[in-house]
């Protein structure tokens, strides 16, 4: 926080930002004097506010007679809220369900509840498969010359790869593989480097190991092949809520919603931050997202975070809704896959 403020300064501050956040316009010192609850009268209160506008902290928009807080404004009003035991009580909560969905389903669900309840722009990413391990493998014979492979991961995701040969396939090598590719793999990371060796066992016979090389791509070609998931939802539902100061900020939010390498960044930054990721406008490097606001955390296991629950949207948004409800969001994403990754 900028220690050059004085209690009185900061009361001002809070009280104004939080009145330009309910009412969307400029803010005067009549207002704040008579509506705020503040125990000054307006000439002391007009006083603080050049003050707070010589530091930097608000200004004047166009020819009002009011303020409207800067970006280091707002960013003062954040750190206090970010204070331990001062983020207030925030309703309404998410309502989640996720017992027993599986990780993507679980995200999917997240990303809805977070826009809905701060009506924002939600983006949430999905652990990397690189990350995952394999749970359960299934070997099945389509036809006599077509199998099918399908690999099931600790997050519940499912892939499937068709295999055509020139031959018809022996049944009974179908089984053993299934059985054997469950033993072998059966907890493995797909990103592990011990997968490819035990596709490749020299002690198997020759039939044996043919076979399982013409099903090995299901297994070491799907990280290579595999993007990133990144759920997004809440773009009509903001650019509805006419809470844009300019348009200037539409304009960046749709060019950010076609950047995909800026958005996986955005996210990958929010995994290193230990409590929350939060940008205030020029805090954000990258040029489309200069006039909007971030607030993410990370999502994961004790050991790392997986993935980032976030919320973009105009400088002008509810800073104290939107931090208390990304923390509970990953809170809840955490507990699913903490109790994917213990029963993999």
């Amino acid at each position: 926080m900028d220690s050059a403020l004085s209690p009185r300064q900061a009361d001002v501050l809070r009280e104004l930002v939080e009145g330009h956040l309910e009412l969307g316009v400029p803010v005067g010192s009549k207002w704040l004097s008579e509506r705020a609850g503040l125990p000054w009268g307006p000439s002391t209160v007009r006083a603080e506010l050049a003050r707070l506008e010589e530091l930097g902290l608000l200004q004047h928009p166009h020819t009002s007679a009011g303020r409207v807080p800067t970006d280091r404004g707002y960013r003062h009003y954040v750190d206090e809220l970010l204070e331990p035991g001062a983020l207030p009580a925030v309703r309404p909560a998410l309502e989640l369900d996720l017992v027993r969905q599986e990780v993507d389903d679980a995200v999917r669900a997240t990303t809805e509840q977070l826009s809905q309840v701060t009506n924002l722009l939600a983006i949430v990413s999905a652990p990397p498969i690189a990350t995952t391990t394999i749970r359960r493998v299934e070997v099945l014979r389509l036809q006599p010359q077509v199998a099918m492979v399908v690999v099931i991961t600790s997050t519940g995701g499912v892939s499937k790869r068709v295999v055509s040969y020139e031959r018809p396939v022996d049944p009974g090598l179908v089984d053993w593989a299934a059985s054997y590719l469950n033993e072998q793999l059966g907890g493995m990371g797909l990103g592990a480097r011990m997968l490819h060796g035990k596709l490749v066992d020299p002690s198997l016979s020759e039939t044996e190991r043919q076979f399982l090389d013409s099903v090995a791509p299901a297994f070491t070609e799907l990280e290579a092949t595999a993007e990133d998931a990144l759920y997004v939802e809440g773009t009509s539902r903001l650019l509805a809520e006419d809470r844009f100061q300019e348009l200037s900020q539409i304009e960046d939010l749709l060019r950010l919603l076609e950047q995909r390498v800026t958005l996986l960044s955005l996210l990958r930054r929010a995994l290193d931050e230990p409590r929350v990721y939060l940008r205030i406008g020029g805090e954000n490097e990258a040029p489309e997202l200069q006039s909007l606001s971030v607030v993410a955390a990370g999502y994961g296991v004790p050991s790392r975070n997986l993935g980032a629950v976030s919320v973009v949207g105009p400088t002008r948004m509810d800073y104290a809704t939107a931090i208390a409800t990304v923390r509970e969001a990953a809170a809840e994403l955490s507990r699913v896959v903490g109790s994917m990754w213990s029963a993999a």
